[in-house]
C-alpha cells in the first residue's frame, strides 16, 4: 500500500473552489479523498461533488409510521381491551380518534428525525476533525490525500 499525504488548498470563493474538485477529480482523486470545509453551507451540487446519502428521510417515515400504529392502538385497541361505556358515547369516538392518531404520528416522525440527525452527523466524535482557522474567516478549504510521491503533481 502506498503512502498518503493530506493536502489543503485554501479559497475565498466558491468558483474557484468548484474548479479545483474538478481539477482534482480529473487527476484521478475520488471523491471519498476529498474533503470540503466551509464556514457556510455549502450543497455539495455547487461544487461539483455527488449528492450524499442520508436515511434522516426513512428513520423519519418509520417513526411516523410507529406512531400511527401507536396511536390507532391508544385510540381505538385500548378501548377494545377495557370496554367502558360512558352515557350514550360511542366506545370508539372517531374524531378524538384521528386527533390522537395525528398527534402520535407527528411525535413519531419528529423523534425519528431528531434521532436520524443526531446519528447521520457522526456526534458525538470521538476521533480528531479537521480543522482550519481560516475557514472561520469565510474562506473555503478543500482537502485531499494524494500518494506522496505524486505530491509535487498536486500542488
Amino acid at each position: 500500500m502506498t503512502e498518503t499525504s493530506t493536502l489543503l488548498a485554501l479559497f475565498t470563493d466558491v468558483d474557484p473552489a468548484s474548479e479545483a474538485v474538478e481539477r482534482l477529480r480529473a487527476l484521478g482523486v475520488p471523491d471519498e479523498q476529498m474533503d470540503i470545509v466551509s464556514g457556510i453551507p455549502l450543497l455539495d451540487t455547487a461544487l461539483g461533488r455527488p449528492k450524499k446519502h442520508t436515511n434522516v428521510t426513512r428513520l423519519a417515515l418509520g417513526g411516523a409510521g410507529a406512531g400511527f400504529l401507536l396511536g390507532l392502538f391508544l385510540a381505538y385497541g385500548t378501548p377494545y381491551l377495557f370496554t367502558v361505556h360512558v352515557g350514550g358515547q360511542p366506545v370508539y369516538p372517531i374524531p378524538p380518534g384521528i386527533i390522537l392518531v395525528f398527534e402520535m404520528s407527528m411525535l413519531g416522525l419528529m423523534g425519528f428525525a431528531f434521532l436520524g440527525v443526531f446519528l447521520e452527523s457522526n456526534f458525538p466524535a470521538y476521533h480528531p476533525l479537521k480543522y482550519v482557522p481560516e475557514v472561520s474567516n469565510g474562506k473555503i478549504a478543500v482537502l485531499f490525500e494524494c500518494p506522496t510521491e505524486e505530491q509535487d503533481k498536486f500542488v
